[in-house]
């Protein structure tokens, strides 16, 4: 199956080599106009999560996480089990995993997806990536 391993963005006309990814496995996403669950194998690849119907099928759609501000829990929102939101300044995506284990590796995974996207690099620390500060967090001098 390794037609699937190529996206090609039709805004751009660039082609993402999905050879080899970061992390991949499956979560259902709510669709964009209909707002059915649609159960979707996603791919993430340095600071683009990619997603397709199944594994051996090509990736019909792409998420920019360099775009992104919050991953964040969204069951209130959705009124579903272990579901996740994935905000852009344009849209947000809900997403939602098989187990709440899952659930947090998804977030963990798309957390630090944007965190090195933003170039922001900061310790791995079991930091939650609810929501990034606007003036960089605590670790910079204090100015006087």
């Amino acid at each position: 199956p390794m037609s699937r391993r190529v996206y090609l963005d039709p805004s751009t006309g660039v082609v993402y080599d999905l050879a080899s990814t970061d992390h991949e496995g499956w979560l259902t996403k709510r669709s964009r106009w209909l707002h059915d669950w649609r159960r979707r194998y996603f791919l993430v690849k340095d600071d683009k999560l990619f997603y397709a119907q199944s594994e051996t099928k090509e990736p019909h759609g792409m998420i920019d996480l360099s775009k992104c501000m919050t991953v964040k829990s969204a069951e209130l929102k959705t009124r579903m089990r272990n579901s996740i939101e994935v905000a852009t300044p344009s849209e947000r995506y809900y997403l939602y995993a098989d187990s709440s284990e899952e659930k947090d590796m998804w977030i963990g995974v798309i957390g630090r997806a944007i965190v090195r996207a933003s170039g922001t690099f900061t310790e791995e620390d079991g930091m939650e990536y609810d929501s990034q500060d606007e003036d960089g967090g605590d670790d910079e001098a204090p100015y006087y």
